[in-house]
């Protein structure tokens, strides 16, 4: 039975974060795309765009398909854990909980899960025990080193501040209240 729940799990998790990813890497199901990711992605802090951009769908997409396949564990749910990470931090850190709110409720669900599939395997009915493939150890660690450097350097990043108003700008702003029509 455990088994049977860890495929479940990885089917649903895997395979709902791949067509996400594929939204932003693809455009798939009314996704922005990669450029309108990018945009996205520059609005937080994450310039150049496009990079930040192929890292992030690369991570969700590639990560959601290793997870709902089971193949090359625990490199799917990481990059899940690393795609979530920046996603609760850049995109909904400061705001309450709840998804209806703007809040990381998603993104939370999402890295429990990877954590609980990164702990447990991927379970007999995935492609790494049929195919009886088990990652080096070592090089499992040297690949969460290299995620984890890649979120810290993302985490640190600022978005860049709004452009300070031009002199026309700000008298009209100025004008507008001063007649008393500025609307909230």
């Amino acid at each position: 039975m455990r088994d049977i729940g860890l495929l479940i799990l990885r089917l649903a998790v895997g395979g709902l974060l791949a067509g996400h990813g594929s939204q932003k890497l693809f455009g798939w199901f009314s996704g922005p795309g990669l450029k309108g990711t990018a945009g996205w992605l520059e609005s937080l802090g994450l310039k150049p765009g496009t990079p930040w951009a192929t890292v992030a769908s690369a991570s969700e997409f590639g990560g959601g398909v290793l997870t709902t396949l089971g193949f090359l564990h625990p490199l799917g749910p990481l990059g899940t854990m690393g795609a979530m990470i920046m996603a609760t931090v850049k995109a909904h850190w400061g705001k309450p909980i709840w998804a209806s709110a703007g809040g990381a409720e998603l993104p939370v669900i999402n890295m429990a899960t990877a954590l609980a599939l990164i702990l447990a395997g991927p379970g007999r009915f995935s492609l790494d025990h049929v195919l009886g493939i088990r990652l080096p150890r070592a090089l499992v660690i040297a690949i969460a080193i290299v995620g984890a450097a890649m979120v810290a350097i993302g985490i640190g990043s600022r978005p860049t501040p709004p452009p300070a108003p031009t002199a026309e700008q700000q008298a009209t702003t100025t004008a507008t209240v001063e007649r008393g029509t500025e609307t909230p």
